[in-house]
C-alpha cells in the first residue's frame, strides 16, 4: 500500500508516491480533460497499490482560500468520488519555490527542470504529509 501525492495544475498535475518514507517523482499528467486525467490517476492507484491520496492545497499567504483553493478542492471532490478514496489535504505553500530550488542543484537546464518542477513539489507536498502524520505518532 502506498499514497499518492498530487499538485495540482491547469495545464499538468504533479505527481509523487511513497511506499515508504521517500517519495519518487512520477511522470506528470497533461491536463486534457477530466476523463484523461482521472483514467491515468486510475493507472497509477493500480499500478503503486495507492490506499491514500494527498492533495497540495495553495492557500494564500494569509492562510485564507483563493479561487485556485476552489479549484483542487473540485478536483479532489472528483478524484474522492470517482477512486473511493478519502483525500487529506496538506498546505502547499510556497512548494514550488522550494521545487525550483533543489532542481536548480541537480539540473542546470530550465527546460528540464520546468518539466520535472511539478512532480518535484509533489514529492514536497507528500514530504511533508509524511512529517505531520509522523508527528502525531
Amino acid at each position: 500500500m502506498s499514497i499518492l501525492a498530487i499538485d495540482y495544475g491547469k495545464k499538468r498535475i504533479g505527481l509523487a508516491v511513497t511506499s515508504t518514507f521517500i517519495p519518487t517523482p512520477l511522470e506528470p499528467i497533461i491536463v486534457k480533460n477530466l476523463e484523461s486525467v482521472l483514467l491515468e490517476i486510475s493507472k497509477i492507484i493500480k499500478e503503486h497499490e495507492a490506499s491514500e491520496i494527498v492533495v497540495g492545497l495553495p492557500l494564500n499567504m494569509d492562510g485564507t482560500e483563493s479561487e485556485m483553493t476552489k479549484e483542487v478542492r473540485t478536483f479532489a471532490s472528483e478524484i474522492e468520488s470517482y477512486f473511493g478514496l478519502k483525500i487529506n489535504f496538506i498546505n502547499e505553500q510556497l512548494t514550488s519555490r522550494e521545487a525550483t530550488e533543489k532542481l536548480a542543484i541537480t539540473e542546470k537546464d530550465w527546460k528540464k527542470r520546468k518539466k520535472k518542477l511539478d512532480s518535484a513539489s509533489a514529492c514536497i507536498i507528500l514530504e511533508s504529509y509524511l512529517s505531520k502524520k509522523n508527528d502525531k505518532k
